[in-house]
C-alpha cells in the first residue's frame, strides 16, 4: 500500500504480518555487525598465534585512534546513504 504525500515524495507502509522496514534494517545491521565482529576477532587471534610473540601484543593508542577514525568514517558514509532521497 502506498500513501502519496505530494507529487515528489512517497511513503511505503509495510504489509501486515511482516517486519517493518525499521525492524528489518536493525536485524540486518545486527547480523552484519555480529558476523564482522566474529571474523575480525578470528583474524586477530590467528595473526597473533602466527607471529613469533607469546600471545597478543597490546594495541597502541595511535592504532586504536586510526581504527576509530576509520569506523567513524564508515558509519558516516552509511548514514549519508540513508539520507539520500
Amino acid at each position: 500500500m502506498t500513501v502519496k504525500n505530494n507529487a515528489s515524495t512517497e511513503r511505503v507502509t509495510p504489509a501486515t504480518g511482516g517486519l517493518s522496514w525499521k525492524a528489518s534494517a536493525y536485524l540486518i545491521g545486527a547480523l552484519i555487525g555480529l558476523f564482522l565482529g566474529l571474523l575480525t576477532a578470528y583474524l586477530y587471534v590467528r595473526a597473533s598465534e602466527e607471529s613469533a610473540s607469546k600471545g597478543p601484543t597490546k594495541i597502541k593508542t595511535g592504532d586504536a585512534m586510526k581504527l576509530s577514525l576509520a569506523l567513524l568514517t564508515l558509519i558516516r558514509q552509511i548514514t549519508e546513504i540513508g539520507s539520500k532521497s
